[in-house]
């Protein structure tokens, strides 16, 4: 239909023509110029009526004709007005076409811009955050200095917004207002600075271009974020995490001391004989060995997985940061994902082998085993071919060499002239680099002057010109062989290299450099600029040299120089004739005439023209230019002594972090240092329930978590407080918590969700809940009652049993109080009840941990049994089942080193002292994913070894399945929209399509729990992450036919496209 309907309107003739139709009609009939300016005018009309429609169909149409016509280059400014008045539409679809339009013309048409300003600010604070983010975008793309503090506003407003998306705009939008008004830099820093300590993914590659836009030398401003940016560069998106590294890469380059450091000094036998035994102690003192700040390393490690990136700028930027900051020996890594890139297209080719040929220049060795990725290929463009003969020329070496000349050769004979001819300068470069080879090369171009090919025959010339410059003496019968090719050269540059190596070599070749200049003195007037300067400069040698036979020949070369039309010509033939004929007005200089022309020349140095880029940062424009390019920041030389590292210390107080509704009390560990800083947390974590009928702990880290990513700060000075507060009362605490704890598992549903509906009504300390939670515990037995062990872990049990304390977020209406307490914490949803289920089913499949062999008869093999951690209510259960299929017994089995990405986390289990043969024993442990599927590595160590292993957890099995009703789950989805969904169709047969086998194969992939729902059609599941407590909702719609809708709504943009690409294959499966 669209094909049909836009061939119509090419029509000249259509009633509705488009504009493009009705523009070829005014050029081809007499009668078009009238026809032009009506249809011009019925056309603006027929848009305007159309947008002055009561139906949003018409509008849209519209928009989108309007804005074809912007895309095509027409002038629709005259349509402002009308297009203005449907900025308040509530189509989000035609509010976005007014926004693109009001962001094109809002600079021409300035004062009805303005008038809009007000319906934007409103915009500002509609629910919805789509509508938020555009209303921003286009008030910062109104270039009018009279709203800048209007837009100044705006963005200290978004910046503490709640949803990342409005965050990322607002760091978007500092950027247009710094280059509209420079003047407000002070305030944009404060801007920056908040959003600097954002937790969210979505806004850390901004508000790090914004601080390189803004204010790139304030490195103080990142001191205390560096660790976050670099446990986060994993997961921002790819544009941003290329800002990120490159940033980090400056901020390195100042903060470090350098990791290339080596000792100057000599080694014992080579020292002083007379040098004391003091002396040689104060050298020793002096010489400190290198140890890498930890920060610096936390750097390299970091960003080394993002050299699998399938983004070339990101890997770009990767190897950029290793080859600048990182040790010599690790910066090998780099070379096999730069040769990777290698298969891209050939603009990212061109770049990353241009960086590659800085770099082979100093560092021959990275690049040296993948010599034969740097072949030229054929289908190769030009700029391609002669990046990777730059290449193979620095990689050259004796070992080598022999393969490459032969692959020389193949490129001599290729049809494009401009890289035979590089390929020339290619084998003299290696011929001037490797003297094992030069009379080799040498004699192959000598070859080639009798190649057909003019251009080859001219580079050879130029190049062995340069060869012989460095041993003149053993190659006259060169020499002469080049004089005869005068006769068949035409190319300027190479008849003036014959030239002048015949007049640098006129006594070692005395019968045929006078011929040659007589030859020369015939064309003389027919020759170019250059060839004449030489046959100039030939003559005054000869006359030095062979005055007999040449000094009349000279005379008339010099007489022809005299009247040509090239002043350059006409002074050189002035100045040789006053230089070397001799007069009375001959100066002192003639004397030395002969020393002048006849002077020992220095051999050329033949270089890459890629040696003086390395002092441009790699992976920039700079380096690509070979020129200081606008905005370039360089990197500055390491510090000879590392600045204090602990301003990029920050100080985190975990039980600061959560918050306490007003009149309730958390239980506090007494400040005792008995146990292990991980044993405290534990403990702290299982015995801080919180009264039963408060919300659950876990419910609380996951509010917590979920709203750090989205809260841009937290107050240290409010964290202190809270935490004298929370000490002040943990006696009090901690026996009101031990009760609550004896009556939460006999609690019921009904007393919990009436608990958390009179909670959030009220929101103050006459709640009716704590009256009946008295009762309760007056019922309850007190001998439950025990102290702090690891025995209390278990008890966190009743908190995932479907009875369990309900996950209550709090609701708007609260008291101002504890507004305050909670400003800046992002709670996703109002007063809904969401309770932890427990599974709907377990897989029994199991994963190879150890095998066998590797394990010297230990074998160990992991599954997920989808049960609540003992060892805190983050981390995610793993059951481990360790085998000894030896003839020995097999002592001590424990977790040895763990090497954990970013803030993973991870409980061993319990030390197996000993394990008989054909014996087997389970155990449990604990890790916590940090939502993520990113591999907990670690060693599995006996007595006598160790053996490094890993677990890597399913998506699905980072979630907790959730039990909630059909009318909470439509509101959490209703605001999880945007951004926050993701969907795609499945495709499979009717039968496979029934609610058991889809309700079996979505629990087999992931562990969500089901919820009601009333329509048939549709089957919803719902989940939260084990970390941080974010909703995971699934929804399997089932269209006509053979088709189904799989929507995945969650602030966990990551893990929900991960989910869905699993659970698409297998919905689609038989």
């Amino acid at each position: 239909m669209s094909s049909n309907s836009f061939a119509y309107n090419e029509q000249p003739g259509g009633g509705e023509a488009a504009e493009l139709g009705q523009e070829a009609t005014s050029t081809i009939s007499p009668s078009g110029a009238f026809g032009l300016f009506s249809s011009d005018w019925k056309k603006n009309e027929d848009l305007k009526q159309m947008l002055e429609s009561n139906k949003d169909s018409a509008k849209l149409d519209a928009m989108k004709r309007i804005v074809g016509m912007i895309a095509k280059g027409k002038n629709a400014s005259e349509l402002f007005p009308a297009v203005v008045k449907n900025v308040a539409s509530k189509n989000i679809e035609i509010k976005k076409l007014v926004y693109v339009y009001l962001v094109r013309y809002a600079e021409e048409q300035q004062d009805l811009a303005l008038l809009s300003i007000s319906t934007f600010q409103r915009a500002l604070k509609d629910p919805n955050q789509l509508i938020r983010a555009s209303a921003l975008r286009v008030l910062s793309s109104i270039r009018v200095p009279i709203i800048v503090p209007i837009m100044m506003l705006a963005i200290k407003e978004a910046s503490a917004d709640l949803s990342p998306y409005v965050r990322k705009n607002a760091a978007h939008a500092i950027q247009k207002l710094y280059s509209l008004d420079p003047e407000q830099k002070e305030m944009l820093i404060e801007v920056i600075e908040k959003l600097l300590k954002d937790k969210s993914t979505l806004v850390a590659g901004s508000v790090v271009m914004a601080f390189e836009e803004v204010c790139p030398d304030r490195i103080d401003l990142i001191h205390r974020n560096y660790r976050k940016l670099c446990n986060l560069l994993v997961d921002v998106e790819e544009w941003g995490q290329v800002v990120i590294i490159h940033m980090l890469t400056r901020y390195a380059r100042t903060q470090f001391v350098s990791p290339w450091r080596e000792d100057d000094g000599l080694d014992d036998n080579e020292k002083n004989f007379y040098e004391s035994d003091d002396e040689e102690k104060e050298k020793n003192d002096k010489k400190k060995p290198y140890a890498m700040d930890p920060d610096h390393r936390l750097l390299i490690r970091n960003t080394k997985p993002l050299l699998q990136s399938r983004n070339a700028a990101v890997v770009m930027a990767v190897a950029q940061l290793y080859w600048h900051i990182s040790p010599k020996s690790e910066a090998g890594v780099i070379s096999k994902s730069l040769v990777r890139l290698l298969r891209s297209n050939r603009e990212v080719q061109y770049i990353v082998l241009q960086n590659i040929a800085t770099m082979s220049i100093q560092r021959k060795g990275m690049f040296e085993p993948y010599l034969k990725s740097f072949y030229v290929r054929s289908t190769d463009p030009t700029m391609i071919k002669t990046l990777k003969l730059e290449i193979l020329t620095n990689l050259a070496n004796e070992a080598n060499i022999s393969t490459l000349l032969r692959e020389f050769q193949t490129y001599v004979r290729s049809q494009d002239k401009q890289f035979a001819a590089a390929t020339i300068q290619t084998i003299g470069r290696c011929a001037t680099s490797i003297t094992e080879v030069t009379d080799t090369c040498l004699n192959g171009l000598v070859c080639l002057l009798s190649n057909r090919d003019e251009i080859v025959v001219a580079e050879s010339v130029v190049v062995i010109k340069k060869l012989l410059q460095m041993q003149p003496a053993q190659h006259g019968e060169i020499i002469k062989h080049m004089a005869k090719l005068l006769d068949s050269i035409t190319v300027p540059v190479a008849r003036a290299s014959i030239l002048w190596l015949i007049g640098e070599n006129c006594e070692r070749v005395p019968k045929i450099a006078p011929d040659v200049l007589r030859k020369m003195a015939k064309s003389f007037t027919s020759e170019d600029d250059l060839v004449k300067l030489q046959i100039l400069n030939l003559g005054a040698k000869l006359y030095l040299t062979n005055s007999k036979q040449t000094k009349l020949l000279t005379q008339y070369i010099l007489n022809l120089g005299k009247y040509d039309q090239n002043y350059d010509i006409r002074d050189r033939t002035r100045f040789i004739r006053q230089l070397i004929v001799p007069n009375e007005k001959s100066g002192a200089l003639s004397k030395y005439a002969k020393k002048i022309f006849l002077a020992q020349k220095p051999a050329p140095l033949l270089e890459s023209p890629f040696k003086d880029r390395d002092h441009f940062q790699l992976g920039t424009l700079s380096h690509t230019l070979n020129i200081k390019a606008s905005g370039y920041l360089e990197l500055s030389n390491w510090p000879e002594v590392a600045p204090d590292p602990s301003v990029r210390n920050v100080e985190v107080i975990e039980p600061a972090k959560e918050w306490t509704p007003v009149g309730k009390t958390k239980k506090e560990k007494p400040a005792k240092k008995f146990y292990s800083e991980s044993e405290e947390e534990e403990e702290e974590e299982t015995g801080s329930g919180g009264e039963s009928g408060d919300t659950g702990r876990s419910s609380e880290d996951s509010s917590e978590d979920s709203s750090s990513e989205q809260e841009s700060e937290t107050g240290s000075e409010a964290d202190a407080e809270r935490k004298t507060k929370r000490k002040s009362d943990s006696e009090d605490g901690e026996k009101k918590n031990e009760k609550s704890k004896a009556s939460e598992s006999s609690s019921e549903d009904s007393s919990s969700i009436e608990e958390c509906s009179s909670e959030s009504e009220s929101g103050s300390d006459s709640d009716p809940a704590p009256r009946k939670l008295a009762k309760a515990k007056e019922r309850k037995p007190q001998q439950e009652r025990q102290p702090p062990s690891k025995d209390v872990f278990l008890l966190d049990l009743d908190d995932f049993n479907p009875v369990s304390t309900p996950v209550a977020l709090p609701t708007p209406a609260l008291s101002p109080s504890l507004i305050a307490d909670l400003e800046g914490l992002n709670l996703s949803t109002p007063s809904s009840v969401i309770n932890v289920s427990t599974p709907v089913f377990v897989p029994t499949k199991t994963h190879e941990l150890l095998h066998r062999m590797s394990g010297k008869g230990l074998a160990a093999q992991y599954c997920f049994p989808r049960q609540p951690c003992i060892f805190g209510d983050k981390m995610v259960s793993v059951q481990i089942t360790l085998n000894n299929t030896s003839d020995r017994k097999i002592e001590s089995i424990h977790i040895g080193e763990k090497r954990l990405p970013g803030r993973m986390q991870m409980h061993g289990f319990h030390p197996v002292d000993s394990l008989e043969p054909e014996g087997s024993v389970t155990v449990s442990m604990g890790i916590d994913f940090c939502d993520s599927t990113q591999t907990a590595s670690f060693q599995l160590c006996t007595k006598d070894d160790c053996f490094n292993v890993s677990i890597q957890p399913p998506v699905g099995e980072l979630l907790l399945p959730v039990a909630m009703s059909e009318k909470d789950f439509k509101k959490e989805q209703g605001m999880l929209t945007g951004m926050n969904e993701t969907s795609a169709t499945v495709i499979a047969a009717p039968q496979n399509f029934t609610p058991s086998m889809i309700l079996q194969k979505v629990v087999n992939v992931a562990n969500v729990g089901a919820v009601p729902s009333g329509q048939d059609n549709i089957h919803r599941f719902a989940a939260k992450t084990v970390h941080s407590g974010s909703l995971m909702l699934v929804t399997v719609e089932l269209k006509e036919g053979s088709t189904a809708q799989l929507i995945i709504n969650t602030e966990k943009t990551v893990i929900g496209s991960v989910l869905l690409r699993e659970l698409k294959p297998v919905l689609s499966q038989g």
